[in-house]
């Protein structure tokens, strides 16, 4: 395990950054995913018709649901009461991850743990979070997402009262893990709370409404280390861990008062029979979790994450487990009648494996140049975490703003496209700074880096809203955050195996020598995307 380094800088969707920190915590799916029954195109029963997010609900352009369909009705039906505890709860995830970054220095000091140790308290959420959100997407897809998102809530404050009285370290660390599970089912439960709704009113959920998530991700992940650093400084450490007690009861309270019951036969796709169209023989109408499949993929990632921890000095022993894990796993998930991950169903549906390819490759970039800059701001341009800080505001806002501008567009090609590009010519101005580079250069390179974190948050979750199964949406989204923790994960250990001891600017250099080539790989991707052409169903090829 390497250490944390530096850990005031936040990444994006509540990443807290940290020099070769891991996985550090920072955001669902079931199969993460069941597969939809087989209909012919624009019909399903009885002259129904039918679009990429489910029965009687229709797509706009570039196959996103289109805010524009219907009157006000719809957007009364997404208002204030059904959405304040869904934002409440999907901003848990992110601040703390980026709240525990400013209390390491304290608990490492009572607990006598150096930076080594104190960077599995970020690691471990991360990982509890890349495994907890598709499996709690599973759930909310099988059981309701109300169901899910209120035990969420309710794993949440265990969470905030053992890190609180936590005698040990250990158990901070336990904690951790237990606030990863507990968070990672808000996200996916509010995406398929979003989808049913839209069912149920028979309108697609409203573009900005999906882009409030990524907003409150965005804006937690901005106010986590400051929020931290108020409470550790003024009521010590154990009140970054109890401060969760009072935000999950208020996510709770709100959850039981406002949002809709779960359907009677929540997330299957059931007919009267009780069968799961589309799934082999009806098989995982019982709502089967396959609890093997879980423990498979989350070991097959344990070993994985493990050996891209050290890049630096590669534990080439792992190789051989993790590809046995990841070979079982593909062998079980085969199998099973209603496998945790729908491998057929992805094969079927390249247009969100895409996605989750894009995605994945977009954070890669996003957390390397920003984890990367924040340290090199401290260490070779000689600023304090603080200024460091205030450096990267402007991307924090950009990134904000676009946030809020790309929930408001109509199609998905246009603001990926525009995210890529901007990935490309930022990271391009990175290889133009230096030690000696003025103050106003670095803002201006740091606003233009926040333009993709906003524009490739609100797309690629729109597009993942409008490709996944009409009953696996939460499922996808779960597995949407994987892929963004993985790249999180990579991006770490880049980051460490570039910089080294020290970051410097031919470290700096390298990492945005990176971003160029995966910005343009990520152009060539998203312009070639068929799935994202105006007219696609999302669901396929």
């Amino acid at each position: 395990m390497t250490g944390t380094g530096r850990s005031g800088a936040t990444g994006p969707d509540g990443v807290a950054g940290a020099r070769a920190t891991g996985p550090a915590a920072p955001a669902a799916a079931p199969s993460a995913l069941a597969a939809p029954e087989v209909v012919p195109a624009g019909r399903t029963g009885p002259g129904r018709p039918v679009g990429p997010n489910g029965p009687g609900v229709p797509s706009g352009p570039d196959g996103v649901p289109s805010s524009s369909e219907g009157s006000g009705g719809s957007d009364r039906a997404f208002g204030a009461r059904l959405m304040a505890p869904l934002l409440l709860g999907s901003l848990l995830n992110p601040i703390n991850s980026t709240m525990i970054a400013t209390a390491l220095v304290a608990i490492g000091q009572d607990f006598h743990v150096g930076a080594a140790g104190t960077a599995w308290l970020i690691s471990a959420m991360y990982l509890s979070s890349a495994v907890g959100q598709p499996s709690m997407g599973r759930l909310a897809d099988r059981v309701g997402p109300r169901r899910v998102f209120a035990a969420g809530a309710l794993t949440v404050c265990a969470a905030g009262v053992i890190g609180a009285l936590a005698p040990t370290f250990g158990l901070l660390i336990v904690s951790r893990v237990v606030l990863g599970i507990g968070t990672a089912a808000a996200y996916p439960a509010a995406m398929a709370i979003l989808r049913a709704e839209s069912r149920r009113v028979g309108r697609p959920a409203p573009r900005y409404v999906l882009g409030r998530l990524s907003l409150a991700a965005l804006g937690s992940a901005a106010v986590g280390p400051t929020l931290g650093g108020l409470l550790a400084a003024t009521a010590g450490w154990r009140a970054v861990f109890a401060v969760n007690i009072p935000l999950a009861l208020l996510a709770l309270l709100g959850a039981l008062a406002w949002l809709p019951a779960d359907e009677k036969d929540a997330g299957a796709g059931r007919s009267g029979s009780g069968r799961v169209p589309g799934s082999p023989g009806g098989a995982g109408a019982s709502g089967s979790l396959d609890p093997l499949g879980i423990a498979l993929f989350a070991a097959t990632l344990t070993c994985a994450m493990f050996f891209v921890l050290r890049l630096e000095d590669p534990q080439w022993l792992l190789l051989t487990p993790t590809g046995v894990l990841a070979g079982v796993l593909v062998w079980w998930q085969l199998r099973h009648p209603a496998p945790f991950l729908d491998l057929r169903m992805l094969a079927r549906n390249g247009a969100l494996v895409r996605t989750y390819l894009r995605h994945g490759l977009a954070y890669l970039v996003i957390y390397c140049v920003l984890y990367g800059f924040s340290q090199w701001l401290e260490e070779a341009h000689g600023f304090s975490s603080f200024h460091a800080g205030l450096v990267m505001l402007p991307m924090s806002g950009a990134a904000a703003f676009c946030s809020i501008a790309g929930a408001r567009t109509k199609g998905i090609r246009a603001p990926l496209t525009v995210a890529a590009g901007c990935l490309a010519v930022g990271s391009a101005v990175f290889l133009l700074l230096q030690g000696t580079s003025p103050l106003v250069a670095l803002l201006c390179a740091g606003a233009l880096f926040g333009i993709p974190q906003g524009l490739a948050s609100t797309g690629n979750q729109a597009a993942v809203y409008a490709q996944a199964p009409a009953d696996g949406v939460g499922s996808a989204a779960g597995l949407q955050r994987t892929a963004q923790y993985l790249g999180a994960i990579i991006a770490s250990s880049l980051i460490g195996l570039l910089y080294g001891e020290r970051a410097s600017d031919s470290g700096l250099h390298a990492i945005a020598l990176i971003g160029v080539v995966l910005g343009l790989l990520l152009l060539a991707l998203t312009l070639a995307d068929r799935g994202l052409r105006p007219g696609a169903t999302g669901t396929g090829d």
